[in-house]
């Protein structure tokens, strides 16, 4: 599963790509690594068109997952979209699109460790987009904050294709780069929007050096 990526490209690509209305975030800075119940930006649906916030990685947990534990940090990938928890964010309005420039899967070694290793687009283009979903929620995410009220996202996943499949063969996330694929998911009826719940084609991702190494880019 996917439990960190990057967000290295400047915010008006975000806006002009996403088709941007309103932007809450001020001056964005690279985040050359996004983990877990984290802040990043993502793209929602809003009564002026759609907007640019900051939001928590990690949508609420299932409460049978949460037996015997005091915190919450939140469900990062989502891939069974006909559960009963999730269908309740399934709408439009908690649908969201997650800039991305390149996400890591962990590689088992077989020495034992892991390493992360990073994909990006093939096509040399920086900025792409995970389908994501977003919702408000009271939960304890840090104990020491205590019970909070957040913003929290997450993005589908789906099976791998060949490139991420020899690293993590279980699955990769829901990858956009088509506009009018990203117009299907943030405005489509459920049904019809999650047909784009599938891999990216064999040969569109490519394996790269860490963000902070090529930042500069």
């Amino acid at each position: 599963m996917c439990n960190l990526y990057s967000v290295m490209t400047n915010q008006e690509a975000i806006r002009t790509i996403a088709r941007v209305m309103i932007d809450h975030i001020g001056n964005l800075q690279p985040l050359p690594e996004v983990w877990p119940n984290t802040m990043a930006p993502i793209v929602r649906n809003a009564e002026g068109g759609r907007e640019l916030v900051m939001s928590r990685w990690g949508m609420p947990t299932p409460p049978g997952m949460l037996k015997g534990k005091k915190v919450d940090r939140g469900i990062t990938n989502v891939r069974h979209t006909d559960s009963s928890w999730w269908r309740r964010w399934l709408g439009v309005e908690h649908r969201c699109l997650v800039p991305l420039t390149a996400f890591a899967e962990p590689e088992h070694l077989p020495e034992g460790g892991s390493r992360q290793v990073w994909f990006a687009r093939a096509d040399g283009e920086p900025l792409a987009f995970f389908a994501g979903l977003w919702c408000r929620w009271t939960s304890v995410r840090k104990l020491a904050d205590g019970e909070t009220t957040d913003d929290l996202y997450g993005f589908l996943t789906t099976e791998a294709n060949r490139e991420v499949g020899a690293v993590h063969p279980k699955a990769m996330p829901v990858i956009l780069t088509r506009q009018e694929d990203m117009d299907l998911w943030m405005t489509a009826p459920a049904d019809e929007a999650l047909r784009l719940q599938r891999p990216l084609v064999d040969g569109a991702m490519v394996t790269i050096a860490p963000p902070e190494a090529v930042s500069g880019r």
